[in-house]
């Protein structure tokens, strides 16, 4: 979009949020760049010079606007609903791979040389692996001094930065401010974490607006894993199982933002949380796209219009949700949510939640609840006799055939995985047919066109509004929804009385 430079300056100038993270705009007269909804007065025209990313605008030596923020806009929608190398490449960098494995590591989940990647990446992007790397450490250094006490030696290593100097000069060239004066400007509240004590860190996750709570929260909370997940105190809470170390996150929607609380174990994990966060809810998702064409089916329209907005609930742990689908097939959502707790009790993590540092009464991560442990991993389930599971004999084989190829690497999963691939291999494994295969593609992998005709659900929905009710029908008249047909999932669920369409008391 960023190309198309007439329609970039009236985005601008009617400061319209809808196209926050699709593009930036420089402004070279004052050699700042900003989010388009910025609420300063535009420049004119032929001031204006727009970018396809944060990363981008920084490497052209334009440092961040301190009005509108632009390095926290919602993430580009166009990684999200896109399978190629790209979108891959950028998920995986939000995902902390290059911080972790370097450029070859990210250029190695891609099956692509370095030098295709970087060219990738240029081409599209106007910024190579590495900026876009540096730029996410930028951010997670800007939350990090602005919402902790912690010194400015920790917050370097924990947002990334391979040494102080690095991070000093990244932050100061980014935000034309040292680290010391970004903080003045921002003192952390009193009891924010300091030397020695966990993170735990008060976060706003902005998001596309209009935003439907309703299907997405109250989803999350009616399958939530005993031990795993809980509905507390109007916000969703569950425990992470991140790189360096374990995380418990509470999640409630405000009008505008998410807000966001994370205990951390380890600091250098924050940006891979939020991530994380964000792919859960569908935070970067762009509802007013979706919704109009979802409209255009005169059929749908008025559902669509009921409660625009709706996004589809994703996953923190891809391995997670692709178990839980699993036993989930043909039961219904208490039973799932039993066979599931049963693993957690059975083999997964227990971790300690409880952070003195955090008040109790407030039902923050910190304070434990019901939160015990982090489901367990694929080599742990892949040690579970099947034997002990109560289902159906079919569906042990499959468990053991799901867990073993998660566990030893055959079947991919992760953010960088290749959709059409992953299909291929879950219908290849024994009692894993198509609706569990497109429900994992929907809710795991995060393809926005992942549809299960076959769903009862569906059928029953699509009957009641007019839609053809069988599966070949409803495929041919869904062709005008796509590449949105999981949000279109989300819209005829919601026609249905259950309580994963409403937000829990």
């Amino acid at each position: 979009m960023h190309e198309d430079t007439e329609r970039c300056v009236r985005a601008v100038r009617s400061k319209d949020a809808r196209f926050d993270g699709w593009f930036f705009t420089a402004v070279l007269t004052t050699g700042i760049y900003c989010r388009p909804s910025c609420p300063v007065a535009p420049p004119k025209a032929e001031n204006m010079s727009f970018y396809p990313s944060a990363a981008a605008a920084q490497q052209a030596g334009f440092r961040a606007c301190k009005r509108c923020r632009p390095d926290a806009s919602p993430g580009s929608p166009l990684w999200n609903h896109r399978a190629d190398a790209v979108a891959k490449a950028m998920r995986l960098i939000a995902d902390g791979v290059v911080d972790r494995e370097g450029v070859p590591g990210l250029a190695a989940g891609l099956g692509y040389s370095v030098r295709q990647v970087e060219r990738l990446l240029l081409a599209e992007l106007g910024a190579g692996p590495l900026a876009l790397a540096r730029a996410q450490r930028a951010q997670t250094a800007r939350l990090l001094v602005e919402t902790t006490s912690l010194p400015m030696a920790e917050v370097a290593l924990a947002a990334g930065f391979a040494s102080v100097r690095a991070f000093n000069d990244t932050v100061r060239e980014v935000f034309a401010l040292s680290p010391t004066e970004l903080r003045a400007r921002h003192r952390p509240a009193p009891g924010s974490p300091g030397r020695g004590t966990p993170g735990v860190l008060s976060l706003r996750l902005p998001f596309r607006a209009p935003l439907c709570p309703d299907n997405l929260f109250g989803h999350l909370a009616a399958t939530g894993v005993p031990g795993v997940e809980e509905w507390r105190d109007g916000a969703y809470r569950r425990t992470l199982r991140l790189p360096r170390g374990h995380a418990a996150v509470s999640l409630s929607p405000g009008p505008d933002h998410v807000a966001c609380r994370l205990a951390l174990t380890d600091l250098r994990d924050l940006s891979i949380a939020i991530a994380r966060c964000r792919r859960l809810l569908d935070l970067d998702a762009d509802p007013v796209a979706v919704d109009e064409q979802l409209r255009a089916d005169p059929l749908l329209a008025p559902v669509v219009d009921r409660a625009p907005g709706r996004r589809v609930p994703g996953t923190v742990d891809p391995v997670e949700f692709a178990v839980r689908a699993l036993l989930g097939q043909q039961v219904s959502t208490a039973a799932a949510r039993t066979h599931a707790g049963r693993l957690v009790a059975a083999v997964g993590d227990p971790v300690d939640v409880d952070h003195p540092d955090v008040d109790h009464a407030d039902g923050g991560p910190g304070d434990g609840g019901g939160l015990t442990h982090l489901f367990p991993t694929p080599e742990a389930l892949a040690g579970i006799d099947p034997g002990t599971l109560a289902v159906p004999r079919s569906r042990r084989a499959a468990f053991h055939a799901l867990v073993t190829a998660l566990a030893d690497g055959s079947l991919d999963l992760g953010v960088g995985a290749d959709w059409a691939k992953a299909r291929a291999d879950l219908l290849a494994l024994p009692g894993i047919g198509p609706w569990t295969v497109e429900v994992i593609a929907m809710r795991a992998l995060g393809d926005p066109d992942a549809f299960i005709p076959t769903d009862l659900g569906i059928r029953y929905a699509a009957r009641d509004l007019g839609l053809p009710d069988t599966p070949a029908a409803l495929v041919r008249r869904a062709e005008a929804w796509r590449p949105w047909r999981a949000y279109a999932v989300q819209y005829l669920w919601a026609t249905g009385d259950h309580a994963v369409n409403r937000l829990p008391a």
